[in-house]
Order: structure tokens, then sequence, then C-alpha cells
């Protein structure tokens, strides 16, 4: 019998209020079954922290955001102040971590299903990701569109980070 690895991997979800992080956290919450899933050799239990984007709360991020493996920071893409606010929740998140190269973090344009309203090119996002760093993805938490696929991308690299020697 094969020894399983077990693992907890906490990741906190970033971003002004009213962006989607609840629900693109419920989407995935709700829809994570895999029908082709491949035989168990590790157990990964996730601590999804969904914090509010509220100005009243960010006092608490340094707290919310401490010993977090991985970060989604989400944006909408038809409001262009929450993009524009991604610098300051990123700056923010990075102060909190101990070991930068064992963090991952995704930014996250939320809401494809209106993209007729769009704001924020999906280009503009890619390159300020790649500047920082960041994993990239535009999601639709309505439609569970790249929701299961974001958050995998976010665990395969930060179980890569913790097994690679």
């Amino acid at each position: 019998m094969q020894d399983i690895n077990y693992y907890l991997f906490k990741i906190v979800m970033l971003g002004d209020s009213g962006v989607g992080k609840s629900n693109i956290s419920t989407q995935y919450l709700q829809n994570v079954f895999n029908v082709e899933s491949k035989s168990t050799v590790a157990m990964i239990k996730i601590q999804l922290w969904d914090i509010s984007g509220d100005e009243k709360y960010r006092s608490l991020i340094d707290t919310y955001c401490s010993r977090a493996m991985g970060a989604l920071i989400v944006y909408d893409i038809t409001n262009r102040t929450t993009f524009e606010n991604v610098e300051w929740w990123l700056k923010e998140f990075r102060r909190s971590y101990i070991d930068p190269n064992n963090v991952v973090i995704m930014l996250v344009g939320n809401k494809t299903d209106i993209a007729d309203r769009r704001q924020v090119s999906t280009e503009e996002a890619k390159s300020f990701a790649e500047r920082e760093n960041l994993l990239f993805m535009e999601t639709s938490a309505l439609c569970a569109t790249n929701v299961e696929e974001g958050f995998t991308n976010v665990l395969t690299q930060i179980y890569h980070n913790v097994t690679s020697p």
C-alpha cells in the first residue's frame, strides 16, 4: 500500500468589495468534483480565506494573510478602479509573507459573462501579471468559466513548491 502525504494549503481571496470573490469561492467549492480524477498520492486540504474588500477590514489583512501559501487577487473586468487597486492588494499581501519563493499569486479578472461592459483589457491585465510575476486568468463565477482551472493552477504550483527539493 502506498503512503499518502497530507498537506494543508492556506489560500486567500483578495480584492475590492463586489468583484466576486465570494462567488468564485462558492462556485469552486460546490463544483470541485472531477469524474476523471486519478488515484490519490497526496491529500490536500485547503483553507480558503475569503477576505472582505470593505475598507473597514483592511487593517486586518496582515492577520488574514499570515502563513498563506497562495492568493487569488480578484478584480472586476467591468470596473477599472478594482483593477487599479490590485497593486495595493498585491503590496499588502507581499508584506505579509515570509518566503516569497514559496508563495503563488494569481491575478483573476472576473465577470467575463458581461465582457461587453469591459473596462480592463485582457492584454493590459496579462501584461501587469507578467511584470509582477503572477499567474493570470479571467473567469466568470456566474458561468463557472475557468473557476476550477484557476484554483487547480494555483494549488498545483503550491504543491510543486512544497514537494520540490
